[in-house]
């Protein structure tokens, strides 16, 4: 008996479309750019999750930088400080902190003996 592969054909089809929705020109339409389309977008979205992180250090560390030198120190010294002072913030608080808390922030400063 004949195996017809509508079906399944059309359904792979369909499935691919979807995910490549929001695209533009024939992305949406034709399914062979639509796929290539799609791997791409599949790759760089496991790429950058990892990206992610590495991004929001680096602006975590800027924001802290940035509020130390405001008040008179470095971000190495500000780090080297924490780490005698047995203070154990990670940088994510210590730049909510900064951002949200100044005096706070001030205060533990204070605390590294810096100011």
């Amino acid at each position: 008996m004949r195996v017809k592969r509508g079906v399944t054909a059309n359904a792979k089809h369909k499935k691919i479309i979807k995910l490549a929705k929001g695209m533009q020109h024939n992305r949406t339409r034709s399914y062979r750019l639509a796929k290539q389309a799609v791997i791409r977008a599949l790759q760089y979205s496991y790429r950058d999750r990892r990206n992610k992180k590495r991004d929001l250090r680096g602006l975590w560390i800027t924001r802290i930088n940035a509020a130390a030198r405001e008040l008179g120190t470095t971000y190495g010294k500000l780090i080297a400080g924490l780490k005698t002072a047995d203070i154990q913030l990670d940088r994510k608080i210590l730049s909510e902190i900064a951002v949200k808390e100044p005096k706070a922030f001030v205060a533990i400063v204070a605390e590294t003996k810096l100011i």
